[in-house]
């Protein structure tokens, strides 16, 4: 066992700790954490992996602990922790069995459970042995997704699609790349698939900022039907373009590359911060304001379209943030869906006549979704709904529901590494 080794499970189980006892977002987590500052990037990924694994495979992992365990009864928060660690690494990363046993036993002398390590010891050993046969007659996705969330996409979406949901959010979503020209030819230097709405796409992993055309600007990080919004906008060349809400700026970026005057805005000053770094790698020009954009007044007055990325659940993005079904709840699906309906009569204020607005969310609940737009239709008469057609998505035709508007499911484009969770719904304020 060497020091680095251990210090990547100590941190894991820190960030296991903040993300299921603090509800601290993953991300958060461990941008913030001090043992991360000096160590490997190898390290680096693999406690990333490890507390991702936990957190994607939490119900199938705690099953099987509870199957193994000589006595009944949950064991401390800290012990439990490491357990969740240990079977994440003995079930689902192929990780040595006494690399994940020692560490394990090792942590829980240092971190006040030394009682406990014969528990600890007894148990991973146990799953060493039997676990691969206890997961292969668990039902994973089903497992693995919390209640409230598998009853809610049954109700919208039904049985069917929700099995297609959760099996695969057990899967690291693909490396999703937008280039600012010549996609084939950046397909064959990075080595991706081409998609055929233009998105290059390539297998997880590996360090992104290594990859040819990253340094000079080239492309940039999104997944499929996240450019999908941008895309439905038209030509927006020359166009004044409000991008509310447009931290991390992948949409603002695609506007910029297709010749708007775009103003991004966005509450969080620190997240701009990064929303300018990334257009000034890609040698990008975009106004960033720090402000609310539901109280936001611009001093150009109305601009030619509008494009509301609102905040929201992320339900649709468990693929690449698995934290998000660990974190939320029905509560915050109501408590974000009145920021959203205040968002969008805000965006609608803030278009001309005759002027787009798109409004999207990387959500799976038809509260932040489609009954948002019902909302507003039925108490807005000055907008109408401008539906969006399968030429415009480059043949893509699965994601259009019957109004118009863009519905991704997890489940879909399966075939080809799937998609993230979202909704598109392209708008028209009336002359």
């Amino acid at each position: 066992m060497t020091e680095s080794t251990l210090a990547a499970r100590a941190v894991a189980l820190d960030l296991l700790r903040d993300v299921l006892r603090k509800s601290v977002p993953l991300d958060d987590a461990f941008d913030a954490h001090p043992g991360l500052a000096g160590m490997e990037a190898r390290d680096r990924g693999f406690v990333r992996l490890l507390v991702a694994t936990v957190l994607r495979r939490l119900g199938q992992i705690d099953a099987a602990v509870e199957a193994s365990l000589t006595r009944p009864g949950a064991p401390k928060a800290t012990v439990l922790d490491l357990l969740r660690l240990g079977a994440a690494q003995l079930l689902f990363l192929g990780t040595p069995a006494h690399a994940a046993v020692d560490t394990a036993v090792t942590l829980a002398a240092e971190r006040g459970a030394a009682p406990y390590k014969g528990l600890v010891n007894a148990v991973l050993r146990r799953l060493a042995r039997e676990g691969q046969a206890i997961i292969a007659g668990q039902d994973a996705g089903r497992l693995n997704t919390p209640d409230w969330l598998w009853l809610a996409w049954r109700h919208a979406y039904g049985t069917a699609r929700t099995r297609a949901i959760v099996e695969a959010h057990l899967h690291e979503a693909p490396l999703d790349i937008t280039v600012r020209d010549d996609p084939a030819g950046w397909a064959e230097r990075l080595e991706a698939a081409l998609l055929p709405t233009g998105t290059l796409r390539r297998p997880p992993g590996g360090a992104v900022a290594d990859l040819p055309g990253f340094a000079e600007g080239a492309w940039w990080v999104q997944d499929l039907a996240a450019s999908l919004p941008a895309k439905v906008m038209g030509d927006v060349a020359g166009r004044r373009v409000y991008d509310l809400c447009a931290a991390p700026g992948g949409k603002t970026a695609q506007l910029c590359a297709r010749g708007a005057s775009v103003v991004a805005i966005d509450r969080s000053a620190r997240r701009l911060e990064r929303v300018g770094e990334n257009l000034a790698r890609l040698h990008l020009t975009a106004e960033v304001v720090a402000a609310d954009a539901a109280t936001w007044i611009p001093d150009e007055g109305p601009a030619d379209a509008v494009l509301l990325d609102a905040p929201c659940t992320a339900t649709g993005a468990i693929r690449r943030h698995p934290d998000v079904q660990r974190l939320k709840t029905p509560d915050d699906v109501a408590k974000l869906a009145r920021a959203q309906g205040r968002l969008l009569a805000r965006a609608v204020d803030l278009v001309k006549p005759g002027g787009l607005v798109v409004y999207c969310t990387c959500s799976l609940q038809p509260e932040e979704g489609e009954a948002q737009i019902d909302r507003l239709l039925a108490a807005d008469d000055r907008v109408e709904r401008m539906p969006v057609t399968a030429d415009e998505l480059d043949g893509l035709a699965e994601p259009i529901n019957g109004r118009g508007e863009i519905r991704t499911l997890p489940g879909m484009l399966a075939e080809r590494g799937g998609i993230d969770g979202f909704f598109v719904a392209r708008l028209r304020r009336r002359a």
